[in-house]
């Protein structure tokens, strides 16, 4: 099968939090999770609720381009 036509991807989720402090020079670091959507299921961008260990609470984490 054509590695274009899996329904099943790979995605990356990275935490918003993180990110709008990384502008500000005040974190770290940036929480980011690997994870698997179903791309008929789910065209849009996924964003879940995971614990960011930077921020020491759970956060909205949301997919981004690799």
């Amino acid at each position: 099968m054509a590695k274009g036509k899996d329904i099943r991807i790979t995605i990356i989720l990275e935490c918003t939090t993180c990110v709008e402090k990384v502008v500000n020079k005040v974190s770290t670091g940036i929480s980011r999770y690997i994870t698997q959507k179903n791309r008929h299921n789910t065209p849009n961008r996924l964003e879940l609720r995971k614990f960011c260990p930077y921020c020491y609470k759970h956060t909205i984490h949301g997919e981004i381009t690799k």
